[in-house]
């Protein structure tokens, strides 16, 4: 029965990617009759056919297809400090992500383990962490720029920023809600406190930390290629605004698409390191 519900949602979606190419396909074909009617501004923008109304400006499938197949078999190429493989872009983005990623877990989870066993600890922290957690992490770039005066560094502050609050959350509700029959048990047998960390309130709260892991990827991901954008150097965010700037659609495309494999398959591996630790009452 799992077997053949897989197989039929397997089916629709290759149904559904096929009718959204067809549609790509058919808006990107060329109007008859609409060379007299292109806008200058619009013109001077795109220049050749696309101009003159002969073709769309925004690229076809193929097009995309043949500008990712071009990529993929050069994916490491450097041909100057702007003009970098997307293999490259990207290894530095990945890079970013999980320094700052792994850093955030360093201080989120003994930190969430701290609030979610105390009370005091907990009321007192709440509300810092109701202020700092809605603010948006590219709000802290101008800031890290102007204190570390390094781009890399600053981006990875924000990943640090990004991922810090649901593994922080999580992690905090995880411990606070062990069920109170474990913790009494371990009473009666005289655990002590580091002992019953690791060995009750670790592994009960273990799928709840990492479903906190698995969004702060998610997030860390999202948030790289915008500060990425902003700091400029390398990394994927920086490929896609150069991009923009040489006009390029088929590459921003492409890249859109590796960014969307790439935190699919973050999310992926998180999914499957939690299916490790679930366990059944």
């Amino acid at each position: 029965m799992r077997a053949s519900l897989s197989l039929r949602a397997g089916l629709l979606s290759i149904a559904i990617l096929a009718a959204l190419i067809g549609i790509w396909h058919v808006a990107t074909l060329p109007t008859a009759g609409a060379a007299g009617n292109v806008d200058p501004e619009y013109a001077a923008l795109v220049s050749g056919a696309a101009a003159e109304g002969q073709k769309s400006a925004f690229p076809t499938p193929a097009d995309v297809g043949a500008t990712l197949w071009k990529h993929i078999k050069d994916p490491f190429y450097v041909r100057g400090a702007n003009d970098q493989g997307v293999g490259i872009q990207l290894a530095y983005s990945l890079g970013r992500v999980l320094v700052g990623y792994g850093l955030a877990a360093l201080v989120a989870i003994p930190l969430g383990f701290l609030i979610g066993m105390s009370p005091l600890t907990y009321r007192a922290l709440d509300p810092f962490i109701q202020i700092l957690k809605p603010i948006s992490p590219l709000a802290w770039m101008p800031l890290a720029l102007y204190t570390i005066k390094d781009s890399g560094i600053s981006a990875i502050f924000v990943i640090f920023i990004c991922s810090l609050w649901p593994m922080l959350i999580n992690t905090a509700f995880g411990v606070a809600s062990v069920r109170k029959e474990w913790l009494n048990v371990a009473a009666t047998l005289e655990v002590g406190p580091l002992r019953k960390a690791f060995m009750v309130i670790l592994p009960a709260a273990a799928p709840t930390i990492m479903t906190g892991m698995r969004i702060s990827i998610g997030i860390a991901w999202l948030v790289i290629v915008a500060a990425e954008m902003l700091v400029g150097g390398t990394g994927i965010g920086y490929f896609v605004w150069n991009e923009w700037n040489n006009l390029s659609i088929g590459n921003i495309l492409t890249a859109i698409l590796l960014i969307g494999l790439v935190g699919m398959i973050l999310d992926v591996a998180l999914a499957r390191a939690a299916r490790l630790v679930a366990y059944r009452e």
